[in-house]
């Protein structure tokens, strides 16, 4: 039965190899002057391309993604609520409360605070 599998991986590797093959045969080959260079929307780059971000923007972004994750959670429980009953209820209450308890937290510490400085707890 893993026949199907090995001959479909084979013909995959196969193609990759092909397509990658023909484009380094029948690609075009320039070195020009403009060809190192970085091509921004037709403005010429000035400065270096490595610009320092605040950690804030990558915490709100794991915030974000750690509270969406709660929706894609409540919304997979919402499908199914009649099924989980009274036992699923309840859980997805602790889950909701441990989720706002994070949130609480993060604001208590000023983790959602942009302009003042962060408490210590």
């Amino acid at each position: 039965m893993t026949w199907p599998l090995a001959l479909y991986f084979g013909f995959v590797v196969f193609l990759a190899v092909a397509v990658l093959a023909l484009s380094h045969l029948l690609g075009q080959r320039h070195a020009e002057p403009a060809t190192g260079e970085t091509y921004e929307g037709g403005i010429v780059s000035e400065g270096s391309a490595r610009v320092r971000f605040f950690s804030r923007y990558y915490l709100l972004a794991m915030f974000f993604v750690v509270f969406d994750l709660e929706a894609v959670f409540l919304f997979a429980w919402a499908s199914v609520v009649r099924e989980a009953g009274w036992d699923g209820y309840c859980e997805v209450l602790v889950f909701a409360g441990m989720l706002l308890a994070a949130l609480a937290y993060l604001w208590r510490c000023g983790a959602l605070d942009w302009a003042g400085q962060r408490k210590k707890v």
